[in-house]
């Protein structure tokens, strides 16, 4: 048996453990297992580790850590703990292996990706390279819900980075991430006079008409030339049919591009209450654009060209892509730091019960992830 094909099935088996773990964002529990799973791997690897709760709901969140280099790592290596499937799926449909294929919960996204990376370290271990890095992994328990509690824990940990590999999924036919869009959700609501609608109606000021009035102002800010998007999705009002609505809710998923994108979102939403439609009505804005875009700079591009090179190595084409889904690589692009994106194994079809992982990619990812961190800080 060959040191690959011990690898290979080590991960197989590995990674069953994973996805028949429940562990959705809520189940802070089975969030806590597949930590202390990762936990012993990564101790056994001679990982300085450990599980920390954090923010106000006790996020479980898993740190470990090589020795530093005066306090600073040359990588950072990121991932998610948490699924979006219920707990009950992993009994409902198990890890499972059909043509080229692993299915189950959290597959794709991201368990595969968080074995991806502890496998590196144990590569990059065996090759005696890793006494030259210096790496530290943040495995976090609240992604799919937007990272609330783990944010500044993630944003503490990555100020002493010089690079980071976010391990979400490798698109098909090796497709890395290197710009994803920032987004965050704006809710606008209408205030209005309530009347019977029968009755009097003179006597009331319809807050859904004012809302609604808004809403092809709002939909020309989806601007083709740019990355801007503003989807009206959720509106609420009214409970019964004869009564004028003195309240109405409108919810606004935004997403953007740059940080200069976020500063036209920003004053369109601020001038919107100044236009009123309707008598007697008026609008209030809440939220915003709370996650910026991870956007790439010149280093980062150096970066993904030692990537690049690493994988044409091995005989794959590897090339990236612009994405509107956000991850925890936007807060550490934000904080200047050179984020690649979609590291883990080849899958598609996240959030979905027909999620899959390629398993030819695993090795190839592994030596990929290995390689580039050692000619990266040659």
């Amino acid at each position: 048996m060959t040191k690959q094909t011990n690898t290979y099935d080590r991960f197989l088996k590995d990674f069953e453990t994973l996805i028949n773990i429940d562990s959705a964002s809520e189940n802070l529990e089975g969030v806590a297992k597949v930590a202390e799973f990762l936990k012993e791997k990564l101790d056994n690897l001679g990982l300085k580790t450990e599980i920390t709760r954090e923010g106000k709901n006790g996020v479980p969140c898993l740190r470990a850590c090589t020795g530093s280099k005066n306090g600073r790592y040359d990588f950072m290596f990121i991932g998610h703990m948490d699924t979006v499937f219920p707990t009950g799926e992993a009994a409902k449909r198990p890890f499972s292996i059909a043509n080229g294929r692993a299915m189950g919960p959290g597959t794709n996204d991201m368990k595969g990706g968080l074995l991806v990376a502890t496998y590196a370290i144990e590569k990059l271990k065996e090759e005696g390279a890793l006494e030259n890095l210096a790496i530290c992994v943040t495995f976090n328990g609240d992604e799919e819900t937007g990272s609330k509690n783990s944010r500044p824990w993630i944003e503490k940990n990555a100020a002493n980075c010089d690079r980071v590999f976010v391990f979400e999924p490798c698109r098909p036919n090796y497709r890395h991430v290197m710009h994803r869009k920032g987004g965050g959700v704006v809710r606008i609501t209408a205030h209005g006079i309530s009347a019977h609608s029968g009755a009097n109606p003179e006597r009331g000021a319809n807050a859904l008409v004012e809302l609604a009035s808004h809403i092809p102002v709002i939909h020309k800010l989806n601007d083709l030339d740019t990355a801007i998007t503003a989807q009206c999705t959720v509106i609420r009002s009214g409970e019964k049919h004869n009564i004028i609505p003195d309240r109405a809710e409108l919810v606004v998923d935004v997403r953007v591009g740059t940080m200069d994108e976020i500063r036209i979102v920003d004053e369109f939403f601020k001038k919107l209450p100044e236009t009123n439609y309707i008598p007697d009505t008026s609008i209030t804005i809440s939220g915003g654009v709370d996650r910026p875009p991870m956007e790439f700079s010149d280093k980062t591009m150096e970066l993904w060209e030692v990537l690049h090179t690493e994988a044409a190595a091995l005989g794959i084409e590897s090339s990236w892509i612009s994405t509107g889904g956000c991850s925890d690589g936007n807060w550490t692009a934000a904080m200047g730091i050179p984020t690649i994106d979609g590291l883990g194994p080849v899958g598609e079809n996240s959030h979905r019960e027909d999620e899959y992982m390629e398993l030819d990619s695993i090795i190839p990812m592994i030596t990929i992830i290995a390689n580039t961190c050692r000619k990266a800080v040659a």
